[in-house]
Protein backbone atom coordinates (compact mmCIF):
# COMPACT_ATOMS: atom_id res chain seq x y z
CA UNK A 1 0.00 0.00 0.00
CA UNK A 2 1.17 3.55 -0.73
CA UNK A 3 2.04 5.84 2.17
CA UNK A 4 1.11 9.00 0.22
CA UNK A 5 -1.53 11.36 1.55
CA UNK A 6 -4.16 12.24 -1.09
CA UNK A 7 -3.55 15.50 -2.95
CA UNK A 8 -7.14 16.47 -3.69
CA UNK A 9 -8.55 19.91 -4.55
CA UNK A 10 -11.22 21.24 -2.21
CA UNK A 11 -13.44 21.73 -5.25
CA UNK A 12 -13.24 20.19 -8.70
CA UNK A 13 -10.74 17.68 -10.02
CA UNK A 14 -7.09 17.51 -11.03
CA UNK A 15 -6.12 17.45 -14.71
CA UNK A 16 -2.94 16.68 -16.61
CA UNK A 17 -2.20 16.73 -20.33
CA UNK A 18 0.75 14.47 -21.14
CA UNK A 19 2.38 14.80 -24.56
CA UNK A 20 4.39 11.70 -25.41
CA UNK A 21 6.56 10.32 -28.19
CA UNK A 22 6.91 6.68 -29.17
CA UNK A 23 10.26 5.40 -27.90
CA UNK A 24 12.24 2.49 -29.34
CA UNK A 25 11.35 0.19 -26.42
CA UNK A 26 7.66 0.98 -26.04
CA UNK A 27 5.47 -1.97 -25.03
CA UNK A 28 1.85 -1.82 -26.23
CA UNK A 29 0.53 -4.17 -23.55
CA UNK A 30 2.16 -2.11 -20.80
CA UNK A 31 0.77 1.14 -22.16
CA UNK A 32 -2.74 -0.32 -22.28
CA UNK A 33 -2.27 -1.72 -18.78
CA UNK A 34 -1.33 1.77 -17.57
CA UNK A 35 -4.57 3.17 -18.96
CA UNK A 36 -6.61 0.33 -17.45
CA UNK A 37 -4.98 0.84 -14.06
CA UNK A 38 -5.72 4.57 -14.14
CA UNK A 39 -9.37 3.97 -14.98
CA UNK A 40 -9.52 1.37 -12.23
CA UNK A 41 -8.34 4.02 -9.76
CA UNK A 42 -11.21 6.27 -10.83
CA UNK A 43 -9.45 8.47 -13.38
CA UNK A 44 -10.84 9.54 -16.73
CA UNK A 45 -8.38 9.01 -19.59
CA UNK A 46 -8.69 10.58 -23.05
CA UNK A 47 -6.27 9.38 -25.74
CA UNK A 48 -5.42 11.48 -28.78
CA UNK A 49 -3.32 10.71 -31.86
CA UNK A 50 -1.43 13.94 -32.47
CA UNK A 51 -0.67 15.67 -35.74
CA UNK A 52 2.66 17.36 -36.36
CA UNK A 53 6.09 17.13 -34.79
CA UNK A 54 5.33 18.16 -31.19
CA UNK A 55 4.31 14.70 -29.99
CA UNK A 56 2.82 11.40 -31.15
CA UNK A 57 0.27 10.98 -28.36
CA UNK A 58 -1.65 13.17 -25.95
CA UNK A 59 -3.16 11.69 -22.82
CA UNK A 60 -5.60 13.96 -21.03
CA UNK A 61 -6.32 12.51 -17.60
CA UNK A 62 -8.64 13.72 -14.85
CA UNK A 63 -8.64 12.43 -11.29
CA UNK A 64 -9.64 13.66 -7.86
CA UNK A 65 -6.15 12.77 -6.60
CA UNK A 66 -3.00 14.18 -8.20
CA UNK A 67 -1.10 11.10 -7.03
CA UNK A 68 -3.16 8.99 -9.42
CA UNK A 69 -2.15 11.26 -12.30
CA UNK A 70 1.48 10.89 -11.23
CA UNK A 71 1.09 7.10 -11.20
CA UNK A 72 -0.28 7.16 -14.73
CA UNK A 73 2.64 9.32 -15.85
CA UNK A 74 5.11 6.94 -14.21
CA UNK A 75 3.50 3.89 -15.79
CA UNK A 76 3.47 5.38 -19.30
CA UNK A 77 7.13 6.34 -19.13
CA UNK A 78 7.99 2.91 -17.72
CA UNK A 79 6.17 1.39 -20.70
CA UNK A 80 8.60 3.09 -23.08
CA UNK A 81 6.81 6.31 -24.02
CA UNK A 82 8.93 9.47 -23.88
CA UNK A 83 7.35 12.48 -22.16
CA UNK A 84 8.12 15.59 -24.23
CA UNK A 85 5.69 18.12 -22.77
CA UNK A 86 2.88 18.41 -20.24
CA UNK A 87 0.34 20.76 -18.72
CA UNK A 88 -1.06 20.66 -15.19
CA UNK A 89 -4.35 22.30 -14.23
CA UNK A 90 -7.57 22.02 -12.19
CA UNK A 91 -11.21 22.19 -13.18
CA UNK A 92 -12.91 25.33 -11.92
CA UNK A 93 -15.87 27.66 -12.25
CA UNK A 94 -15.05 31.18 -13.33
CA UNK A 95 -15.37 34.06 -10.90
CA UNK A 96 -17.64 35.58 -13.57
CA UNK A 97 -20.01 32.60 -13.49
CA UNK A 98 -21.12 32.78 -9.89
CA UNK A 99 -24.79 31.99 -9.45
CA UNK A 100 -25.06 29.62 -12.41
CA UNK A 101 -27.35 26.59 -11.91
CA UNK A 102 -25.77 23.74 -9.96
CA UNK A 103 -25.95 21.30 -12.89
CA UNK A 104 -23.89 23.71 -15.01
CA UNK A 105 -21.42 24.19 -12.17
CA UNK A 106 -20.98 20.45 -11.70
CA UNK A 107 -20.49 19.96 -15.46
CA UNK A 108 -17.55 22.37 -15.30
CA UNK A 109 -16.07 20.92 -12.13
CA UNK A 110 -16.60 17.27 -13.12
CA UNK A 111 -16.80 16.99 -16.93
CA UNK A 112 -17.42 13.60 -18.50
CA UNK A 113 -14.92 13.14 -21.33
CA UNK A 114 -14.50 12.63 -24.18
CA UNK A 115 -17.84 13.81 -25.63
CA UNK A 116 -19.41 11.61 -28.28
CA UNK A 117 -19.24 12.66 -31.90
CA UNK A 118 -16.43 15.21 -31.44
CA UNK A 119 -13.17 13.54 -32.52
CA UNK A 120 -11.26 16.71 -33.50
CA UNK A 121 -9.04 17.79 -30.59
CA UNK A 122 -7.14 20.95 -29.74
CA UNK A 123 -5.32 22.07 -26.61
CA UNK A 124 -3.65 25.39 -25.87
CA UNK A 125 -2.75 27.37 -22.77
CA UNK A 126 -3.46 31.08 -22.37
CA UNK A 127 -3.10 33.98 -19.96
CA UNK A 128 -4.31 37.55 -19.65
CA UNK A 129 -1.88 40.39 -20.42
CA UNK A 130 -0.20 42.57 -17.83
CA UNK A 131 1.10 45.37 -20.04
CA UNK A 132 0.90 49.14 -19.82
CA UNK A 133 -2.40 50.10 -21.42
CA UNK A 134 -3.57 46.48 -21.55
CA UNK A 135 -3.40 45.11 -18.02
CA UNK A 136 -6.36 42.83 -17.39
CA UNK A 137 -5.72 42.77 -13.67
CA UNK A 138 -6.09 46.53 -13.25
CA UNK A 139 -9.56 46.58 -14.85
CA UNK A 140 -12.51 46.95 -12.47
CA UNK A 141 -14.37 43.70 -11.83
CA UNK A 142 -17.55 44.86 -13.59
CA UNK A 143 -15.58 45.73 -16.74
CA UNK A 144 -13.89 42.33 -16.75
CA UNK A 145 -17.21 40.61 -16.18
CA UNK A 146 -18.79 42.41 -19.16
CA UNK A 147 -15.89 41.45 -21.42
CA UNK A 148 -16.12 37.81 -20.34
CA UNK A 149 -19.87 37.78 -20.99
CA UNK A 150 -19.15 38.94 -24.55
CA UNK A 151 -16.51 36.23 -24.84
CA UNK A 152 -18.92 33.58 -23.56
CA UNK A 153 -21.63 34.67 -25.99
CA UNK A 154 -19.22 34.14 -28.88
CA UNK A 155 -18.45 30.64 -27.67
CA UNK A 156 -22.12 29.71 -27.34
CA UNK A 157 -22.54 30.28 -31.07
CA UNK A 158 -20.65 27.00 -31.52
CA UNK A 159 -22.94 24.90 -29.31
CA UNK A 160 -23.26 21.42 -30.78
CA UNK A 161 -20.07 21.83 -32.81
CA UNK A 162 -17.58 22.46 -30.01
CA UNK A 163 -17.27 21.40 -26.38
CA UNK A 164 -14.81 23.60 -24.54
CA UNK A 165 -13.16 22.55 -21.28
CA UNK A 166 -11.36 25.43 -19.56
CA UNK A 167 -9.16 24.46 -16.61
CA UNK A 168 -7.36 26.80 -14.25
CA UNK A 169 -3.58 26.72 -14.00
CA UNK A 170 -2.58 29.85 -12.07
CA UNK A 171 0.17 28.52 -9.84
CA UNK A 172 0.16 25.04 -11.38
CA UNK A 173 1.75 25.75 -14.77
CA UNK A 174 3.23 28.50 -16.93
CA UNK A 175 -0.06 30.03 -18.12
CA UNK A 176 -3.27 30.84 -16.27
CA UNK A 177 -5.68 28.53 -18.10
CA UNK A 178 -5.62 25.44 -20.25
CA UNK A 179 -8.22 25.30 -23.02
CA UNK A 180 -9.22 21.91 -24.44
CA UNK A 181 -11.55 21.81 -27.45
CA UNK A 182 -13.46 18.76 -28.65
CA UNK A 183 -14.99 19.46 -32.08
CA UNK A 184 -17.10 17.72 -34.71
CA UNK A 185 -14.84 18.80 -37.59
CA UNK A 186 -11.23 20.03 -37.72
CA UNK A 187 -12.33 23.37 -39.18
CA UNK A 188 -14.55 23.89 -36.13
CA UNK A 189 -11.31 24.33 -34.18
CA UNK A 190 -10.16 27.04 -36.56
CA UNK A 191 -13.53 28.77 -36.65
CA UNK A 192 -14.07 28.98 -32.91
CA UNK A 193 -10.54 30.16 -32.11
CA UNK A 194 -10.62 32.73 -34.93
CA UNK A 195 -14.05 34.06 -33.96
CA UNK A 196 -13.29 34.41 -30.25
CA UNK A 197 -10.01 36.24 -30.87
CA UNK A 198 -12.04 39.25 -32.04
CA UNK A 199 -13.61 39.64 -28.60
CA UNK A 200 -11.93 42.37 -26.58
CA UNK A 201 -11.13 39.90 -23.81
CA UNK A 202 -8.82 38.13 -26.28
CA UNK A 203 -7.94 40.85 -28.80
CA UNK A 204 -6.65 43.25 -26.14
CA UNK A 205 -5.81 40.98 -23.25
CA UNK A 206 -5.18 37.44 -24.51
CA UNK A 207 -1.75 35.75 -24.56
CA UNK A 208 -1.69 32.31 -26.20
CA UNK A 209 0.75 29.46 -25.83
CA UNK A 210 1.47 26.61 -28.28
CA UNK A 211 -1.39 24.74 -29.96
CA UNK A 212 -1.62 20.94 -30.03
CA UNK A 213 -4.01 19.29 -32.49
CA UNK A 214 -5.04 15.68 -33.03
CA UNK A 215 -7.83 13.12 -33.20
CA UNK A 216 -9.57 11.42 -30.28
CA UNK A 217 -10.04 7.64 -30.40
CA UNK A 218 -9.93 4.67 -28.06
CA UNK A 219 -6.51 3.75 -26.71
CA UNK A 220 -6.00 0.68 -28.90
CA UNK A 221 -6.81 2.57 -32.09
CA UNK A 222 -4.57 5.50 -31.16
CA UNK A 223 -1.61 3.22 -30.39
CA UNK A 224 -1.98 1.43 -33.72
CA UNK A 225 -2.20 4.71 -35.64
CA UNK A 226 0.94 6.13 -34.01
CA UNK A 227 2.96 2.99 -34.78
CA UNK A 228 2.71 0.91 -31.60
CA UNK A 229 1.65 -2.53 -32.90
Amino acid sequence: MSDTQPSVPSEGTSVVHLFLRVGPLVERTEVLAAFDAAVGRGSQVVTVAMLGHKSDLCVMALSPDQWDLRRLQTDLVSAGLELVDSYVSLTETSEYAQGIPDDMKQARLHPVLPPEGKPAFCFYPMSKRREAGANWFTLPYDDRKELMYEHGASGRRFAGRVQQVVTGSTGTDDYEWGVTLFCVHPDDVKDVVYTMRFDQASALYGEFGPFYVGMVADAGTVLTEIGVP
